[in-house]
């Protein structure tokens, strides 16, 4: 039995996939948070901020929690990718990242409600993508449909296809949950993990 009920700040179903993993019983409340960019704000910034302000907000809903929320800002040269939430955009997406590197910036929070105690980090992953051509393209979001998912490559799917190869420290980062890091932040507030 946990300390206390553990609470996924997140809307998201690869999110809320990752998290039963773990296999501790959790809630989901989807926080109301503005995802917009403050200015100035880099992208590690940006989704560090953006994963304290859904803890923060889920939090007013359960004063006795660990919510747990995450964020993600991904980069390709400094610039900001974000979903591309239709076909064309996707296209777009795909062709400027084909045989270049993204950055993708998962911030990672645990916030112990009834406490006000807050673990936060970022997990960074570089993503080299192939040069692959626009048919293959096409014929991936064809069978994918990814127009959800920033960047437009859903690498836990047939996405994988498109990569070269991923440099990180923990693989579920690039999904949107830090597993490894959140294994560690969960123990460190007395959740018993295998």
């Amino acid at each position: 039995m946990n300390p206390v009920p553990i609470v996924l700040a997140s809307s998201s179903p690869y999110r809320r996939a990752l998290l039963a993993r773990l296999r501790v019983p959790f809630e989901v409340s989807a926080p109301d948070v503005d995802e917009t960019a403050l200015p100035g704000e880099k992208p590690r910034e940006t989704a560090l901020r953006l994963a304290q302000d859904k803890a923060r907000a889920v939090a007013a809903r359960f004063p006795a929690a660990l919510i747990v929320a995450s964020d993600q800002v991904a980069t390709l040269d400094g610039l900001v990718l974000g979903k591309p939430n239709n076909h064309e955009n996707a296209v777009a997406q795909l062709r400027s990242l084909r045989g270049r590197s993204a950055v993708f910036h998962t911030a990672l929070v645990v916030l112990n409600s009834a406490r006000d105690a807050m673990q936060a980090t970022e997990v960074p992953t570089t993503v080299h993508f192939r040069a692959y051509s626009d048919t293959e393209i096409e014929r991936y979001l064809a069978l994918e449909q990814p127009y959800d998912c920033t960047g437009s490559a859903k690498i836990e799917g047939l996405g994988i296809v498109l990569v070269e190869r991923v440099v990180g420290d923990d693989p579920s980062a690039l999904v949107g949950l830090p597993l490894v890091q959140l294994a560690s932040m969960l123990r460190k507030e007395g959740v018993a993990l295998p």
